[in-house]
């Protein structure tokens, strides 16, 4: 699994995962319970994964739809 978006926005989350599963790749969020731990104040990012065969797919796909600037461009070690 590959990070493709860190976000704390929930409709953007929404949208992306949509817009996946609209072409065919599956998508997981990755901390979307951690509101629980911290308190719904929004301090730690949801991050949106994908098999690491369908990232650069997946990323031209956000690219194309305006959303490019989303797009984590490296693996953080």
């Amino acid at each position: 699994m590959r990070e493709l978006i860190l976000t704390n926005d929930a409709v953007l989350l929404s949208y992306v995962e949509a817009l996946l599963a609209d072409q065919g790749i599956e998508a997981v969020v990755f901390d979307r319970n951690m509101s629980l731990m911290e308190g719904s104040i929004g301090a730690f990012p949801r991050r949106l994964v994908v098999a690491q065969e369908t990232w650069h797919r997946a990323s031209r796909i956000l690219v194309d739809a305006g959303l490019g600037e989303w797009v984590v461009s490296n693996e953080r070690a």
